[in-house]
């Protein structure tokens, strides 16, 4: 194996060994803490401009499955204390080197996974690069910036997915960058999905007369996408809806809020969420870098906030007939503990469109 190195903006420098493809790659590096789920994070279009760093230190022990896909693979680099080149599950379809190689994705092991994160944890999240020589110039890494995503992400057309069994519902899923598990969740339970380009008007939304406006999830500072948060503001009150992780801070934003850019962000699969409606505390999956400003929201109220750091995690729109949720309720491979929200919006559908 080739040796590599991983340049953060401040100079510092990790040796490790290049596995995946080969080439340069920048991007604004991530940790995220789960102990599995690694393809579901390899295929999370949340992650698109990212260098993801693993903080579990072996990564790839069961290969890589397709059937299990989020969606597309969209990060920058990735980083792993070691990654497993013989892995055994009878579902396997090829190892984690080959995958990134047919990802283009350039990859890094054997560097210390846990110092990295002490690091972004104390420093908050920076730029890096992965690359098989050190650079005299540092400027690349220092100004890049994740801009632009959601277009790139999206889908470039509409797609129809039936209701599992006798159809309830219509349901239009605005592909912000949408886990493939949101339009199963809803399938499950009787909802025939359309699922619309980030791009798509209000206008041609209503026009299609769906029971509900599912708004997805998706990477990048949602403060960038003005079209999509002026669309919003053309349905709110309009039809039930509910969203998911950018989704949510999109809403807040079309409803009048701010949002602000976290320190190192929650990503991983353990994340405390208290429902502030009751004594409920439901762990959940997360992965996200910015949050809504709890003081500024007005038109509705705050229902979840995160057991860690009490940030605004959920924001129940009664008026409005909407809601949203910061984490991730339709989590694959877990935790289920919120998969009821899926429920909530079924029977807030059912009071009808305006």
């Amino acid at each position: 194996m080739e040796k590599g190195y991983l340049v953060l903006q401040d100079g510092q420098v990790f040796e490790g060994l290049r596995f995946g493809a080969g080439g340069d790659t920048v991007g604004e590096l991530v940790f995220t803490t789960g102990m599995c789920g690694y393809i579901e994070t390899l295929t999370d279009p949340s992650y698109a401009g990212q260098i993801v760093l693993q903080t579990y230190p072996l990564i790839g022990n069961y290969g890589i499955i397709r059937e299990d896909f989020e969606g597309a693979c969209c990060v920058k680099g990735y980083v792993v204390r070691e990654y497993c080149d013989a892995p055994s599950n009878f579902r396997c379809d090829c190892d984690l080197d080959a995958y990134l190689k047919e990802q283009n994705v350039p990859g890094l092991c054997g560097v210390d996974t846990r110092e990295l994160t002490r690091i972004i944890r104390e420093h908050g999240v920076m730029n890096a690069a992965i690359c098989s020589g050190i650079p005299a110039d540092l400027t690349p890494v220092k100004t890049y910036a994740v801009t632009g995503v959601v277009e790139a992400v999206t889908c470039r057309e509409s797609s129809i997915h039936p209701a599992s069994g006798e159809e309830r519902f219509r349901v239009s899923l605005l592909d912000y960058g949408a886990k493939r598990n949101i339009v199963r969740e809803l399938q499950n339970r009787g909802c025939t999905v359309t699922v619309l380009p980030a791009t798509t008007p209000a206008e041609e939304i209503l026009a299609a007369s769906p029971d509900g406006v599912m708004l997805s999830n998706g990477p990048g500072d949602p403060a960038e996408d003005v079209f999509q948060i002026e669309q919003i503001q053309k349905l709110l009150g309009r039809v039930p809806m509910f969203g998911i992780c950018l989704g949510h801070q999109l809403t807040a934003l079309a409803a009048g809020g701010s949002t602000y850019k976290l320190k190192y962000g929650h990503r991983g699969v353990n994340q405390p969420v208290r429902d502030l409606d009751g004594t409920r505390t439901y762990i959940t999956s997360q992965n996200h870098g910015y949050a809504v400003d709890s003081d500024t929201v007005k038109l509705g109220r705050v229902r979840f906030a995160n057991a860690n750091d009490g940030t605004c995690e959920g924001i129940d729109y009664p008026d409005l007939r909407a809601f949203t949720v910061q984490f991730h309720p339709e989590a694959c491979t877990g935790p289920k503990d919120t998969s009821f929200l899926f429920d909530r919006f079924v029977d807030l559908m059912k009071g009808g469109r305006a």
